[in-house]
């Protein structure tokens, strides 16, 4: 069954810098931006570009990923002659299983399937990131230029550089040398973690990498390199549209505001839909002393409050005189009346009782921070959670 080109999608990630919020689930099925999980948008990405394969590398806390995911079919990805497939590591015989232990060996222990399609190219993707691509585009370029690999690039400023790897280009265009995170960056095209190789030429490299003791197993600090010291054609490919890592609280948080704004990213384009497995909720219903300004509100929400500049997720309820402010509202959250959430994100299933009060608006200190609460867990009556503050589940507040 050839393929011009299939993806791989690493999304193991634990997120142990979402704390509270990945204490059960893994990094991508995070929930986002009201009716989306984050794996949403890079699904969708493979959809909407033509690549019908994808395989979906899963470690930390996979359950909740797999069935979500399912067979694929939110995302017209149920076909025939590809699909999208869940890959956990395994143990094969005689041998001892093992995690995978770097982004390079997680493609590494899956040679055998791709070799099932027999691909000309693998696109390799993150699934934490919050962005829209035609990787169709990238996959044109890279073969137009005859890259063994292109990299997805996004210029930043040179104060940011110190906190991506930095792709420093030759006369010609193609990448001339890589620096993980420089203290003097000499460029300001960073990557993204998306890369599109040729497979023959990855899989030899793959397999040195794997029998290399000192190797990490890493795509940035070990693949990449070896082939710029081999003399290998890579590719920059620069991508100018929105684009954010949601692997912190913060960035997590900023981007569910940034959906507020659909000029930053605009997820009304019916050419370029971004799929979900929604949950069947009746409408959302707001009753009459509801106030809703500026937010996004998904199915199912029971809404008898004030709610401003927030993102509120399926079958949120918010009682008669609750507030909530700048906040993030995961499914099933309950604002009991007159609880205020302000500066926050509520988890799964999490109540915040009558009377309490979580989180803080800003006050220029280095100290404060997202109020953030995990799934799961009840705010009692009365309770203050202060700006910043993680509470895990199991824990009583």
């Amino acid at each position: 069954m050839k393929k011009n080109c299939i993806a791989m999608l690493l999304a193991g990630g634990q997120g142990s810098r979402l704390y509270a919020l990945t204490q059960n689930v893994a990094k991508p099925s995070v929930p986002f931006g009201g009716k989306y999980r984050i794996i949403d948008f890079p699904l969708s990405n493979c959809a909407n570009s033509g690549i019908d394969t994808v395989g979906v590398l899963t470690q930390y806390r996979p359950l909740q990923l797999n069935s979500y995911i399912g067979n694929g079919q939110p995302w017209d990805l149920d076909v025939s002659d590809g699909g999208v497939y869940i890959l956990p590591p395994y143990q094969s015989a005689g041998e001892k299983g093992s995690w995978f232990s770097g982004t390079a060996n997680a493609i590494y222990q899956n040679i055998g399937f791709i070799e099932n399609y027999d691909p000309e190219n693998v696109l390799i993707l993150s699934g934490d990131h919050i962005y829209k691509m035609d990787y169709s585009d990238m996959l044109r370029e890279h073969i137009e230029k005859g890259a063994a690999c292109t990299i997805s690039v996004l210029q930043v400023s040179l104060e940011d550089a110190t906190r991506f790897g930095i792709m420093n280009l030759g006369e010609d265009g193609y990448v001339r040398e890589f620096e993980e995170k420089p203290a003097h960056p000499k460029s300001d095209l960073a990557s993204m973690g998306i890369y599109i190789f040729n497979w023959k030429k990855l899989r030899e490299y793959l397999i040195a990498d794997e029998h290399d003791p000192d190797s990490d197993k890493d795509f940035g600090k070990n693949i990449i390199p070896k082939m710029l010291a081999a003399g290998e054609k890579l590719w920059p490919y620069r991508f100018s549209g929105y684009w954010r890592d949601v692997g912190t609280i913060t960035s997590l948080w900023d981007a569910n505001m940034d959906m507020l704004s659909p000029t930053l990213i605009n997820l009304y384009d019916p050419d370029w839909p971004i799929s979900a497995r929604s949950p069947i909720c009746p409408p959302h219903y707001t009753g009459r002393n509801a106030e809703i300004i500026h937010s996004i509100v998904t199915e199912g929400c029971e809404i008898d409050g004030h709610v401003e500049n927030s993102v509120l997720s399926p079958s949120v309820q918010i009682g008669t005189g609750a507030k909530v402010y700048y906040s993030v509202l995961m499914p099933g959250a309950v604002i009991e009346p007159g609880a205020v959430v302000e500066y926050a994100i509520i988890g799964e299933n999490t109540v915040v009782h009558s009377g309490a009060h979580v989180g803080a608006p800003p006050d220029g200190s280095d100290a404060w921070g997202v109020a953030t609460c995990g799934p799961d867990i009840e705010i009692r009556s009365g309770a203050t959670v202060g700006a910043g503050a993680m509470i895990y589940t199991g824990k009583e507040v």
